[in-house]
């Protein structure tokens, strides 16, 4: 897979648009980027599916830090991004209205790579991690879209931003509700792919393109390895400032090179996508690197 030129990051200015919820606990912001911001009207190049934009409040009620969140889609008028309220920041941010202004880093970050190398696509998200492999589906001309495999798992149907989860996607919940939803499937949404996917036809002929919790991410991984398909994992790490200086979201990957076989990069340059195989397991979580 050819790496694709990334976009070079800018400063700016937008206005909120909307912030409304889209299911229980995520949210979809809209912005309107400031109109001296750089052209926008060649969006689908702005930004390549996996980066994030780091979002802050203007003037003197800004954070120390930026919120990073990733972006969701940018074209000639708007950005969108979708969250979840998890902090004080998160929280600020969801109170915001339309009019409010903000400011935007991006984009930053390694993206996904832009094709699967002939490979089928199959895209698997959970919660807050859709936006990434949504962008990417949605950057395929809609007649090359029909061989993706998409998938999105939530808890039950409420959770799930099924506005966004339109012709192509298939839903898989924990719960399924009381009425009959053919709209839904019940089960881990790793289990509903490799059921869908058992066939020996599909053998090594995949490419899995994810993001979401680390506990699916594992399952991701663990089920790409029983069937020998490439795996692309977006990371949610907590990124502080973007440019990789204040190191509080490293991960560990693969160094041969190291004395134990493995060293420390940060997630918000280094990734927050990452090749399955770059990423030492052992290691993940366990807090040894700085």
């Amino acid at each position: 897979m050819a790496a694709p030129a990334v976009p070079a990051p800018c400063r700016l200015h937008a206005l909120v648009r909307r912030n409304d919820p889209v299911s229980n606990g995520l949210l979809l912001l809209e912005l309107e980027p400031e109109r001296s911001a750089p052209p926008l009207s060649a969006g689908r190049d702005f930004f390549l599916p996996g980066q994030f934009a780091m979002l802050n409040r203007a003037g003197a009620r800004a954070w120390t830090f930026g919120r990073p969140l990733s972006i969701l889609d940018w074209g000639a008028d708007r950005a969108r991004f979708l969250y979840r309220v998890v902090g004080r920041g998160t929280a600020e941010l969801a109170r915001l209205e339309a009019g409010a202004e903000l400011t935007l880093l991006g984009p930053l970050g390694r993206p996904f790579p832009p094709d699967t190398a002939g490979r089928i696509p199959v895209l698997i998200a959970g919660g807050v991690g859709l936006p990434p492999v949504w962008s990417w589906r949605m950057r395929l001309p809609a007649q090359n879209r029909a061989p993706v495999r998409a998938y999105f798992g939530a808890r039950d149907r409420e959770d799930a931003p099924l506005s966004l989860l339109t012709e192509g996607w298939t839903v898989a919940v924990e719960k399924l509700p009381a009425q009959p939803d053919p709209a839904l499937r019940r089960g881990l949404v790793t289990d509903v792919a490799r059921a869908d996917l058992q066939g020996a036809e599909f053998d090594g002929a995949c490419c899995v393109l994810a993001c979401g919790p680390d506990p699916m991410l594992a399952a991701v991984r663990d089920l790409c390895a029983e069937r020998n398909w490439d795996c692309w994992l977006s990371l949610e790490e907590h990124m502080g400032c973007g440019y990789g200086v204040c190191k509080g979201c490293v991960v560990p990957v693969v160094d041969a090179g190291a004395e134990e076989g493995w060293r420390p990069a940060t997630c918000c340059q280094d990734g927050p996508v990452f090749a399955s195989g770059e990423l030492a397991w052992d290691r993940m979580g366990k807090g040894e690197a700085p």
